[in-house]
């Protein structure tokens, strides 16, 4: 039998080779899979850890954050995809397609005063909503924010687009993997409202009937488990409000007969049926309602129509907004009638939250398509509403994912 010298007796040399020989070996046989590279999605998991959903430790931090009062902070990473990955964008939405060169918009992430709002993580928005159904229950952009959403969802599995109407109005994806369903159920203002035709032709003139719900989304309702619902820039045309007895008021109809209540008023009293309705839904199974504020527009130097552009290339700061403006009125309210609902919610067992962006998008003047829609028929008019694919509306589903996570768990 070989006697081994005593460790201490050993040249330094030899003993130093021989620690080294034997953390070698632990490593081997504690490690699955030593030399096993890691993978870049591996890597983008790690890297991406500090900006994950799961919180952690900073999970009350996150809870009593107000995620809605913040700025804009750089953001070299930018958009989670592009508008090659992303198949689904519509090309009115597009910017790069049509011509926009600047990136810069796109490197900006929304940063709460109070906390951190975390990254918006698809693998796991797919696992939170496995087997659930969302609708988004609005105008173009509600669908606008649908769309900005299936291109984060796309990066972890293809949709199946399971249905279109004939105007693309309806539109239903499906997740096979995650069994979840996405729609979009376009309505112009959550309530009834008819074009008048005169002589043949359209007028933009509406009648709206502030107590009659549009069917063409409560039919689909009762499926839904979560709903997102919105809407505003209908509202600022030439309007007349009916109740069960007849014209009531109106919104720019300068008529001397009729009290013009303005848009605030329309837009409130049509919310508070939608939300009334969705309260007193007997068959509706939907765990969670929210409801999206005012998205403003940016049209500098005219209006849609008279030349009006938005062309800024950055955000602006929390300074140069005001809180003061129509934009800020609108949000308002809504916030008042979320509140409402609530209350009313809370005795039925059924939730209701704002995603507020209102202030953050104020920020926002550089993310509209502008001039780069590739609209033939409206060649030299800017689209100012709307919101570029990728772009800041990508920061909506932030927002949705955390204050869903708060309601529902």
């Amino acid at each position: 039998m070989m006697i081994l010298p005593k460790l201490g007796k050993l040249p330094p040399f030899f003993l130093s080779c021989l620690l080294l020989t034997i953390i070698f070996i632990v490593f081997i046989l504690c490690s699955p899979n030593p030399f096993n590279p890691i993978s870049k999605s591996d890597l983008h998991q790690t890297l991406a850890l500090p900006n994950s959903t799961s919180h952690g430790d900073d999970d009350d931090e996150i809870l009593k954050c107000d995620l809605f009062k913040g700025e804009w902070v750089p953001d070299p990473q930018g958009s989670l995809y592009t508008n090659w990955s992303c198949s689904t964008i519509p090309t009115s939405k597009n910017c790069f397609h049509h011509g926009r060169k600047d990136t810069e918009f796109l490197k900006w992430r929304w940063k709460p005063h109070q906390c951190q709002l975390p990254r918006f993580d698809p693998k796991t928005f797919l696992e939170f909503v496995q087997g659930k159904k969302l609708g988004f229950i609005g105008d173009s952009v509600a669908r606008n924010h649908m769309d900005s959403l299936l291109c984060l969802l796309s990066m972890v599995e293809t949709p199946v687009d399971h249905y279109k109407d004939s105007e693309d109005r309806k539109r239903v994806w499906y997740f096979p993997g995650h069994d979840f369903t996405l729609m979009i159920l376009w309505t112009k203002f959550l309530v009834d409202g008819e074009e008048r035709v005169i002589n043949g032709s359209s007028s933009g003139i509406f009648d709206l009937h502030l107590y009659k719900i549009d069917k063409k989304w409560t039919t689909d309702l009762p499926v839904l488990d979560y709903i997102i619902i919105s809407d505003a820039h209908w509202f600022f045309r030439t309007i007349y409000l009916h109740n069960d007895t007849g014209v009531v008021g109106c919104v720019y109809c300068d008529h001397p007969n009729v009290t013009d209540f303005g848009v605030g008023f329309a837009l409130r009293m049509a919310f508070r049926s939608a939300l009334n309705h969705i309260n007193r839904c007997r068959e509706c199974k939907a765990r969670v309602t929210l409801v999206r504020t005012f998205s403003p527009a940016h049209f500098e130097n005219g209006t849609w129509d008279t030349g009006g552009r938005c062309n800024r290339t950055s955000p602006l700061s929390e300074r140069e907004i005001k809180l003061t403006s129509n934009e800020w009125e609108l949000r308002s309210l809504q916030m008042e009638e979320i509140e409402k609902a609530n209350i009313e919610g809370n005795k039925k067992g059924t939730k209701f939250a704002a995603l507020d962006v209102t202030r953050a998008m104020l920020m926002r003047p550089d993310g509209h398509p502008g001039e780069f829609w590739g609209n033939k028929w409206m060649n030299g008019y800017n689209d100012c509403v709307h919101w570029c694919l990728p772009g800041p509306i990508d920061a909506w589903n932030d927002f949705l994912f955390e204050v869903l996570r708060r309601k529902v768990t």
